[in-house]
């Protein structure tokens, strides 16, 4: 993902306005997406991202209410819980008729209704009159549709465009239309649920009379259509009972959890509303689209680090991410998109650029990490559901992506992964750091290519051993045993090759010439993640990680502080990013430094706190935390961004030390703690094997007390205190 610090990045996102200037209101349903502000309106504003979009191209671009010609002053506006309904309160300012006061503010109640229902919007209007006379309003509905791509809208120029097509108009409908170049013909649907007093091709207006203590109600539906789609016969109502039913059967099958502390329940359930509005379902299952609004499409390295977050309490969401990931592998070299054959997709966007090539993420390769993941995640999801047949039907792919490891990944043969990219347009840092500065040397000089990144030789190191179990357990016994020895050699020479004695960390890459990147940066907390790191080191890396240069009081920063490209308002040399914390945080606990992943568990859950909706963004700039002060927002920051919901839930399950044995099958707690503001937290609708288990927890003096409440189905439970 790209850094909007770094002007030599081509795929740079302008940041000319804050969006945090104003909290947006964001919903989705699978791909269609909207950004509105707090009134529910989109502002024509070419520098802004709010908007309707569907399929990566944004169909309205301008919609805004206006009452009496003027804007409706604000009471209140929230998304509800479980996302599904943005409501919005206003009442109408002093109204005047010859400049005597005709009705004062507050006595027109305005009340704005939004759901999604892909690829509609569908909008609810009541206004109520609470005055003791008559008043007349004039409701105005102005709109547009510019049809820019979402690289448009983040700041990439087009030396050509498409045609604007002529509008449609009818009694109560406008059809705006938009022929691309790629020859998709895309329109905007616009039905007025009733008969409007005026309309074109860029208004709506219809006077109301409104006795005393009289209302009215006013529907529009917009629908986002492309060649030969048909327009949603789906209304208001209809979409909010099917929003409903669709949360309540996503909801059914996955784990709930509730804790003595409302606050940290509110972080709880945004995080896991953020999550099924985030999820889409491809034709391969459910899948995390990765962010709102840049990366509102399949990655491979996200969806699979939030299946990965979330694994323990929704496996169904990692099947659906292995089975997308396993069709979409690579099969053939394709420098142009960075392919090799066996590797796993780094993203797939859809819209007119991707059609036409202009952009080259129509299905790209450029990540490195996301192969060795893809092999890290088939194996923690065997581990957690025992699904034999699913490991053997995907096994081939796993085969291909070792494939890849050792013929593509490895450019010298010398048993670490590297890369570089082949394509012109594409990436040139392939890690999760993906901006063009952030592997550098202590000097600041940028690492040439080929880089191999600290995070990826764990991710490898860890991809074989598991793979090694998947192969005992699929009877490829000489596999197994050549899996553990690769994995035990890399072990070794990564401990000699990346150890920095004198900075008390691992270096964050080698460069194309060996040379160590000695730079205190986050990427040695996924060290820790994958268990490649020594027992002493990884000790020695803790404190690290945990001291004031490298945490900032909310996380941990991206790039230590004072570190040579060390900016803590940059996107990945000095941010705080929640998925990277928790990485760190489940690598803390895995080698038995609780009290630190708890550390990082309280910074995040205090940071989600001031945040509005309690919703942690994809990251947050790295200064010093200050008190009574809350994190210093990013300007263009993902929110919701499904890594940054997914921490709370890797986070709960470091400090829990939760695994799952599905041989037995057995659910066991690993030196369980809860912190200090959680006195018990209950988890229930725990689906395992062929069972379900209810379970609370509670924190004593010393240690945490487990007591099953419900169970179905032969499960044990195993506490290690």
């Amino acid at each position: 993902m790209e850094d909007a610090a770094s002007n030599e990045n081509q795929w740079y996102v302008a940041a000319t306005t804050l969006r945090s200037d104003e909290p947006a209101r964001v919903l989705k349903a699978e791909d269609t997406f909207g950004i509105f502000d707090r009134h529910g309106d989109i502002h024509q504003v070419t520098s802004s991202e709010q908007g309707l979009y569907h399929g990566g191209t944004s169909y309205l671009s301008h919609f805004e209410l206006r009452i009496n010609g003027q804007r409706p002053l604000i009471l209140n506006s929230t998304i509800k819980k479980d996302n599904s309904l943005l409501a919005v309160d206003m009442t109408m300012p002093d109204l005047f008729k010859d400049d005597v006061l005709v009705i004062p503010r507050g006595s027109v109640h305005v009340f704005r209704s939004v759901v999604l229902a892909s690829p509609a919007r569908h909008e609810h209007l009541r206004l109520v009159n609470y005055s003791d006379q008559t008043v007349d309003l004039k409701v105005e509905f102005r709109f547009a549709s510019d049809y820019r791509d979402i690289f448009e809208v983040r700041g990439v120029h087009r030396p050509a465009r498409g045609t604007m097509l002529a509008p449609e108009i009818t009694e109560d409908t406008v059809v705006l239309g938009y022929r691309g170049l790629d020859g998709e013909l895309r329109r905007t649907h616009i039905r007025f649920h009733w008969h409007p007093d005026q309309i074109n091709d860029s208004c709506c207006s219809t006077t109301l009379r409104l006795g005393v203590h009289g209302e009215s109600h006013l529907h529009v539906t917009i629908s986002c259509l492309t060649d030969g789609a048909e327009v949603p016969t789906c209304d208001y109502y209809q979409a909010i009972d099917r929003i409903g039913a669709s949360i309540a059967a996503a909801r059914s099958s996955v784990g709930h959890i509730v804790t003595s502390n409302e606050q940290f329940n509110d972080w709880l359930g945004r995080s896991a509303a953020d999550l099924d509005m985030l999820v889409t379902q491809t034709d391969h299952g459910p899948y995390p689209y990765a962010g709102v609004p840049w990366f509102s499409t399949p990655f491979g390295r996200d969806g699979i680090i939030t299946a990965l977050q979330t694994l323990w309490i929704r496996p169904e969401l990692a099947k659906g991410v292995i089975t997308y990931l396993a069709a979409t592998q690579a099969e053939s070299l394709e420098p142009e998109r960075d392919a090799e054959p066996g590797k796993i997709l780094h993203e797939a966007r859809s819209g007119e650029m991707a059609a036409l090539g202009e952009i080259p993420f129509k299905r790209y390769y450029g990540t490195v990490d996301a192969t060795p993941l893809f092999i890290v995640l088939a194996g923690y999801y065997f581990r957690r559901t025992g699904d034999r047949d699913f490991i053997e039907s995907v096994w081939p792919h796993i085969e291909r992506a070792l494939n890849w490891i050792d013929q593509h990944g490895d450019w010298d043969g010398d048993g670490f992964v590297e890369y570089a990219r082949h394509s012109a347009n594409g990436l040139i840092q392939q890690g999760w750091k993906d901006s063009n500065d952030s592997v550098f040397h202590a000097d600041g000089s940028l690492a040439p290519a080929p880089v191999a990144l600290c995070e990826v030789q764990g991710y490898v190191y860890e991809a074989k051993l598991l793979a090694a179990e998947l192969a005992e357990v699929l009877g490829r016994g000489k596999w197994a045993q050549r899996l553990r020895q690769e994995a035990a050699i890399l072990k070794r020479r990564f401990n000699e090759a990346f150890w920095l004695d004198e900075l008390n960390t691992f270096a964050l890459a080698l460069d194309g010439e060996k040379r160590r990147c000695s730079v205190r940066a986050s990427n040695a907390g996924h060290a820790l993640f994958t268990g490649i790191a020594y027992p002493d080191y990884a000790l020695r890396t803790a404190e690290t990680l945990l001291a004031t240069d490298s945490f900032s009081g909310w996380g941990i920063r991206t790039v230590a502080e004072g570190q040579s490209r060390y900016n803590p308002m940059s996107y990945h040399n000095g941010s705080v990013w929640p998925h990277d914390s928790a990485i760190a945080a489940m690598g803390l606990a895995r080698y038995g430094f609780k009290d630190k992943a708890m550390k990082i568990l309280t910074g995040l859950f205090e940071a989600a706190v001031f945040l509005d909706l309690h919703r942690l963004p994809e990251l947050f700039c790295g200064f010093t935390r200050l008190p009574g002060q809350g994190p210093t927002l990013y300007p263009v920051a993902c929110s919701p961004q499904a890594w940054a919901s997914g921490a709370v839930f890797q986070l709960l399950q470091s400090c829990l030390g939760l695994s799952f044995a599905p041989e037995k099958p057995q659910i066991r707690f690993y030196h369980p703690q809860l912190p200090s503001y959680l006195s018990w937290l209950r988890i229930s609708n725990l689906r395992f094997d062929a069972g379900v288990i209810d379970l609370a927890l509670t924190r004593h003096a010393h240690d945490v007390g487990i007591n099953v409440e419900r169970k179905e189905g032969d499960i044990e439970v195993a506490v290690v205190v």
